[in-house]
């Protein structure tokens, strides 16, 4: 398989990876000690939980959306085969 076929190039990847782990750390923010029928934990409505992980999970996933839909930049050299393949 020709490199130059592929959707994404190697900086889709990596911003992709990113925004992954962006979103995982997210929902690592939202985890913490839950509440039991004998006893209430106040730390469920914390601002850690209710405000900044679903900001964080939002970034990473607009981030992610981002990834996939940029266009990668052609080459000057890819340029030059598909005009070499062109002319025969």
């Amino acid at each position: 398989m020709d490199r130059r076929n592929l959707a994404f190039d190697r900086t889709n990847f990596i911003l992709l990876a990113i925004g992954f782990a962006i979103v995982v750390i997210g929902f690592i923010l939202m985890s913490g000690p839950s509440s039991t029928e004998e006893a209430f934990n106040p730390d469920i409505f914390s601002a850690r939980r209710i405000k900044v992980a679903p900001v964080v999970c939002f970034v990473g996933f607009v981030s992610m959306i981002y990834a996939i839909v940029r266009k990668p930049k052609d080459n000057g050299a890819d340029k030059q085969l598909d005009e070499q393949k062109k002319e025969d």
